[in-house]
């Protein structure tokens, strides 16, 4: 029986690449006089690079870019605190995430976020997208000075649930970090789809986030 559902935030929830495309390309627009000497489609694919897929903090990307693109009219720090300040504005879901959310509740499913990242950024994105409401715990790896695949995050969230592990699953894009790390301890892996990797080993492997309440009904 499941009882609950924690998810991954980026790449899971949130339209992670989507959003830092969109994000990129306004800041580009919006401080134009300092970097419109470097065409955009070329500002844009070399932040996409360097990021990693977010895998690389931001003070490191700017800090290349403002030396590849000889950005010298305004600071790393500042291109740095632009995007702390904006790109919850940016934030884009993935399809049905509501829809999925709504269902999962009205079937009493308790539900948990845990995300590796800064605390209140994180914060911020999730409340970008208005699904805050909807979670009865969110666990953010700054804030609780432990992340994924460590299992003492997924306990601490297990425990706010009042859940066990065989009565929850846990719904990440990344195959280590979420899946393999909630599997560890006894939860189900739900791997959300991504192109990025092959042959994950999960229990289900979804590529819209409408199919989760199916599968949570078929297993009910």
């Amino acid at each position: 029986m499941i009882k609950a559902v924690i998810f991954d935030l980026d790449g899971t929830l949130l339209n992670r690449d989507a959003s830092v495309q969109k994000f990129i390309g306004n800041q580009y627009d919006r401080l134009n006089e300092w970097l419109g000497h470097i065409p955009k489609e070329k500002y844009i694919s070399r932040f996409i690079e360097l990021d990693c897929r977010g895998y690389v903090w931001k003070d490191k990307v700017y800090q290349q870019l403002v030396g590849e693109f000889n950005i010298n009219k305004i600071s790393w720090q500042r291109l740095l605190e632009d995007y702390i300040e904006e790109f919850h504005n940016s934030c884009t879901p993935f399809f049905n995430l509501l829809t999925m959310l709504e269902g999962l509740k009205s079937s009493s499913i308790r539900l948990g976020i845990i995300t590796n990242g800064k605390g209140q950024f994180q914060m911020n994105n999730i409340r970008a997208l208005g699904i805050e409401k909807y979670f009865d715990t969110i666990l953010v790896s700054e804030w609780e000075g432990i992340k994924k695949p460590n299992p003492e995050i997924f306990h601490k969230a297990l425990r706010q649930l009042n859940v066990s592990e065989n009565e929850s699953m846990y719904v990440g894009d990344h195959p280590e970090n979420d899946v393999k790390g909630a599997m560890n301890i006894g939860m189900l892996g739900v791997w959300k789809k991504d192109l990025q990797w092959n042959n994950v080993e999960a229990d289900f492997i979804v590529e819209d986030l409408k199919e989760l309440p199916l599968i949570i009904h078929e297993l009910n």
